[in-house]
């Protein structure tokens, strides 16, 4: 009984792995926006000293 479990725990550890790695795969497909960077352009000064 409790190889089963294991069996049934395993298989949904795989299943849910792939589902990931398709999600990654196919989501910026599906899902444009999901996956886009934002769109702010940051800048900041910066002072360089020179010897």
């Amino acid at each position: 009984m409790l190889w089963r479990l294991i069996k049934l725990l395993l298989l949904l550890v795989i299943l849910g792995g792939l589902a990931l790695v398709a999600y990654a795969y196919i989501g910026p497909i599906l899902f444009p926006a999901d996956f886009a960077a934002p769109a702010v352009i940051v800048s900041e000064p910066i002072t360089l000293e020179v010897n």
